[in-house]
């Protein structure tokens, strides 16, 4: 993939507060509005599950709107760690504690964490919490042949989308973090009981494979379409990465963060994460205000955007080339090597 350096880069006004403050407040029946529309369906798609458990295949058909639901969940989840789905910041954790136990996601350390993400997002010398690793061309390029080898293995689309899901939200949430504190280790060990409790209920209930056969598709697909939206729009080969003597947070949330174009349904599904740049600027605008706001300042109509086909293409991509301030991929290394 070759770098378009026509692409021109959306630079943040000097007083990008004024064009954001007006969304920043969450209204309680919108809120509670959608838990209702998406934790209701949930239930629903569940139950049509497991009544269609003589017909598998209609089991695995139903298991994509059970996906969908499941990612809104974890947006109302997303939402609350921010602040922004109620006034009440007692309110925005129990709710947000309550979607981390049907996610699987303990809500306080993931809280943390992607507090960090949106704080050094684009900032290479800050990389390591709460994001995609990537690495610069000269870092990868200094590594001995094994550790090339597994970084590989790490940014390959198959293994990210079927082995990423499993591994970050069955596994790796599991465990108390290395930037945890006290409120961020129990959130840990009670999200995990509950997943216990809701294990071992279940099983009694309907019977422990019966359990697995309609959790497992539903945990996977939604899994792997979280991985794939926090991936593709942060990394797309015009993205922002700066050593922090040279980054700016705002203009890492506009140039580092796409507005991702999907079909309506799919925006509904994803809670309108796709307008990413949005979000990243201002984190307390609720996700049901963030396509307003984009839609009413022209200022956002020229921050990069992706289309479905376009973002495929950000699968081939795995370094940043410092010098020539694009995403690259092995074939782009290969090319080079070559001439």
């Amino acid at each position: 993939m070759k770098y378009d350096s026509t692409v021109v880069k959306a630079v943040p006004p000097p007083r990008w507060q004024d064009l954001v403050r007006p969304y920043q407040t969450s209204e309680t029946v919108k809120s509670v509005w959608q838990m209702v529309n998406t934790l209701l369906p949930l239930a629903a798609c569940y139950y049509a599950m497991y009544l269609s458990l003589d017909r598998y295949w209609l089991t695995l058909l139903l298991a994509l709107p059970t996906a969908g639901l499941t990612v809104r969940t974890f947006i109302i989840q997303h939402d609350c760690g921010h602040g922004s789905f109620f006034k009440s910041s007692r309110a925005n954790d129990l709710v947000g504690s309550f979607c981390g136990f049907l996610t699987l996601i303990p809500y306080h350390q993931w809280r943390h964490e992607h507090s960090i993400h949106h704080a050094t997002s684009g900032d290479l010398d800050r990389r390591g919490v709460g994001d995609v690793n990537t690495l610069t061309v000269r870092e990868y390029l200094a590594l001995p042949r094994r550790k090339r080898i597994e970084y590989a293995i790490y940014r390959h689309p198959l293994i990210m989308l079927l082995i990423g899901p499993t591994y970050i939200f069955g596994i790796c949430s599991r465990f108390v973090g290395m930037h945890s504190g006290p409120r961020e280790r129990r959130s840990v060990y009670l999200t995990n009981f509950m997943l216990l409790a809701q294990l071992l209920g279940w099983s009694y209930l309907i019977g422990f494979t019966t359990f697995i056969s309609l959790w497992l598709p539903g945990f996977l697909i939604s899994g792997a379409a979280g991985i794939w939206l926090f991936y593709v729009q942060h990394q797309y080969e015009t993205t922002y990465w700066h050593r922090s003597g040279d980054w700016d947070y705002a203009t890492a949330a506009i140039q580092g963060s796409s507005l991702y174009h999907l079909p309506a349904i799919l925006h509904w599904f994803t809670g309108n994460i796709a307008f990413h740049h949005v979000h990243h600027l201002s984190p307390k605008i609720p996700n049901y205000k963030l396509q307003r706001c984009h839609e009413e300042n022209p200022f956002f109509q020229s921050v990069r955007s992706l289309t479905l086909r376009e973002s495929l293409r950000s699968a081939s991509l795995r370094l940043w080339d410092e010098e020539h301030g694009c995403m690259v991929g092995f074939g782009d290394l290969k090319a080079r090597s070559a001439e």
